[in-house]
């Protein structure tokens, strides 16, 4: 089964974009720390490169995240001329209160009566984005929920004098290459009708064998090796106790390993690495 997922609404709200774009000073980029290159849209970053627009990329959920990846990953985007990385949990005042200066610190010509400091917000869905904006905007603006594309609309905020923020909705990108999609699946930044949880869990638990075997076998117990993503699905099943007639339950299985990875519950765990 291919994930293809590029609601309607889409296609307008990337046209508002990129005219918002085009009036703007600085981008913030918001990105899951635990698929950095995936949370990325292309259209959008090749938009701001050709434009020449600093951006300051945010590493959210990075409580989530392997926190040596994460390091790596801030090192790859502060390498990058024009470029600043941060990782934040948007939960955590401090992390949100760390975001305005570094817009600063990327404009320091702007900010001003005569120049102020225009900058839009981007990201895919389910990044924490709208979770973000309360909190630096320390008001509710943005409805939050667990659901992908919940915000459909741009919204225009001022950020006390001299600035001002372009709220845009969380936008995919059609033709999304299929891992890439798998792993926005996981980190469920895709809508649930557009993938099977088998499927997905079956390329997560690839990537966690792989990686992190170690949690995994601290999560679900000690499991037989080498072992692949398909026993790994059977061996949670029967350690869970979810049987089904004719043997364990891979579909209760898949929801539990997406679950737990989603919640953490697994540990702290990053898909993607900055060289591979």
């Amino acid at each position: 089964m291919s994930i293809n997922w590029f609601p309607g609404h889409m296609i307008t709200a990337r046209k508002k974009a990129a005219e918002s774009m085009r009036m703007t000073d600085l981008v913030i980029e918001v990105l899951d720390a635990r698929v950095p290159r995936s949370s990325c849209n292309p259209t959008f970053e090749e938009l701001r490169r050709a434009g020449q627009k600093p951006a300051l990329k945010l590493l959210n959920k990075s409580d989530l995240a392997d926190p040596e990846q994460t390091r790596l990953w801030l090192r790859h985007y502060n390498a990058q001329p024009g470029v600043q990385g941060l990782a934040l949990c948007s939960k955590k005042a401090s992390d949100v209160d760390r975001i305005l200066p570094a817009c600063r610190a990327l404009r320091p010509d702007r900010g001003r009566v005569d120049k102020p400091l225009r900058m839009m917000i981007l990201g895919i869905p389910n990044v924490g984005k709208s979770t973000l904006m309360n909190a630096l905007l320390k008001r509710r603006v943005a409805h939050v929920g667990d659901e992908p594309a919940i915000t459909k609309v741009q919204m225009f905020h001022k950020l006390g004098p001299n600035m001002t923020l372009v709220d845009t909705p969380g936008m995919a990108w059609p033709g999304m290459a299929q891992d890439t999609a798998s792993k926005l699946a996981a980190t469920h930044s895709i809508g649930r009708a557009a993938y099977d949880d088998e499927e997905v869990a079956l390329s997560l638990g690839r990537t966690l064998l792989r990686r992190y075997p170690e949690l995994l076998a601290a999560r679900f117990g000690a499991f037989a090796r080498p072992c692949d993503e398909h026993a790994l699905l059977a061996f949670i099943a029967t350690s869970r106790h979810m049987i089904k007639a004719g043997g364990p339950d891979l579909a209760r299985a898949a929801t539990a390993l997406l679950n737990d990875f989603r919640s953490g519950a697994l540990g702290r765990i990053s898909l993607e690495i900055v060289d591979g």
